[in-house]
C-alpha cells in the first residue's frame, strides 16, 4: 500500500512517501511560517523521487492538530485535494499521538506536548505497549502552570516528549519521576506509521467528517494564493 504523509502542525513541517513499511521519499524543513509556500514544492519532489504519480498512492495521511492554526489548515486542505483527485481514503492523525508514537521508553508513562502559543499546550497521556503506544487520558489545552499540575498528579514514572523546550526554564524541575526527551515534533514518517494501523483496521472516516483538531476557535488566516498550481496533480 502506498501512502504519503503531511506534517504541518507545527514549526517542523515534512513529506514522506512509503510503500508498505518502506520509505521511499521525504522532505522537511523548520520555519513556523511557511508551511504554505513548501507543501506543494516538496510534494513535487518527492513524488519525482519516487517516481510515483499522484494517481498511483492508496491513502493519504495527514496531521489534523493541535498545533499552529495555519498550518493546520494549509496541510490539511493539500490532503485533502490530493486524496479527492486521486479517490483515496483521507486518513486524519493527531499530532501529540505522532509525537508520543516515537517515544523511547519501555516503562514510563508518556505526556506529549504541543505548543499551543498563548503561554497554552496541548497535551495527553500514553502508555507504551508492543509496537506502539495507547493514549489513556483525553487531550487538553492546558496552561503552563496547568500542565505542572497534571504531572504532579500523576504518580508514575513519567516521560515528557516533544515541546517541552518551549516550556519556561525550569518548569518540569521538582516533579517526581519526570524525565524528558525526544522527539520534539511530529514528523511525517511518524503520521504515515500511525495511519498505516487505520489502514490495518479499514478504520477510515469519511472524507466529510475529517476537521482540524484546534482545541480552540483560529485566530489566522490563509492566503491560498499563495499556493503553486503546476505540479504533478490530476486533472
Amino acid at each position: 500500500m502506498r501512502y504519503v504523509a503531511i506534517e504541518t502542525a507545527t514549526g517542523a513541517t515534512s513529506i514522506a512517501l512509503g510503500d508498505g513499511r518502506e520509505m521511499v521519499a521525504a522532505a522537511a524543513r523548520t520555519d513556523r511560517r511557511g508551511h504554505v509556500g513548501f507543501l506543494v514544492p516538496a510534494l513535487d519532489f518527492c513524488f519525482a523521487q519516487a517516481g510515483w504519480r499522484p494517481q498511483e498512492i492508496d491513502v493519504v495521511a495527514v496531521d489534523v492538530g493541535p498545533g499552529l492554526f495555519a498550518g493546520i489548515r494549509a496541510g490539511l486542505a493539500t490532503a485533502q485535494a490530493l486524496a479527492g483527485a486521486a479517490g483515496v481514503p483521507l486518513a486524519p492523525v493527531c499530532s501529540l499521538d505522532a509525537v508520543a508514537f516515537r517515544a523511547a521508553t519501555g516503562h514510563r508513562r508518556i505526556w506529549a506536548v504541543v505548543d499551543a502559543r498563548r503561554r497554552e499546550v496541548a497535551v495527553a497521556p500514553y502508555r507504551p505497549v508492543p509496537g506502539g503506544v495507547v493514549r489513556d487520558g483525553p487531550v487538553e489545552l492546558v496552561g503552563i502552570n496547568g500542565f505542572r499540575g497534571l504531572l504532579e498528579d500523576d504518580p508514575s514514572q513519567k516521560l515528557v516528549v516533544g515541546d517541552w523546550a518551549a516550556l519556561p526554564e525550569g518548569e518540569l524541575t521538582g516533579i517526581h519521576g519526570v524525565r524528558t526527551g525526544g522527539p520534539r515534533h511530529p514528523t511525517a514518517s511518524a503520521v504515515m506509521e500511525v495511519a498505516r494501523g487505520l489502514a490495518e483496521r479499514g478504520a477510515f472516516p469519511h472524507p466529510d467528517e475529517v476537521r482540524p483538531f484546534y482545541l480552540r476557535d483560529p485566530d489566522v488566516t490563509i492566503n491560498w494564493s499563495d499556493f503553486r498550481q503546476e505540479g504533478p496533480w490530476p486533472g
